[in-house]
């Protein structure tokens, strides 16, 4: 099999984050409602710490797998 990304694990990426952005709305629209609510609230600087947090353990995560 070929190493690498190709348009198949693409796709299978796209699905997987759609099922788990998908899954709490899903199950649980309330609580996903009061957290969204949460988040709104935060100040610009802390939703880019979340975010430069997330990029880095995404980042982790693909170099870590590849």
């Amino acid at each position: 099999m070929e190493a690498g990304l190709n348009s198949t694990t693409f796709w299978l990426a796209i699905g997987l984050v759609l099922l788990v952005e998908g899954f709490m709305p899903f199950v649980s629209p309330s609580t996903w409602r009061q957290t969204f609510a949460q988040i709104l609230r935060l100040t610009d600087g802390q939703l880019r710490f979340f975010g430069l947090i997330s990029l880095l353990l995404g980042l982790l995560l693909i170099w870590w797998l590849a």
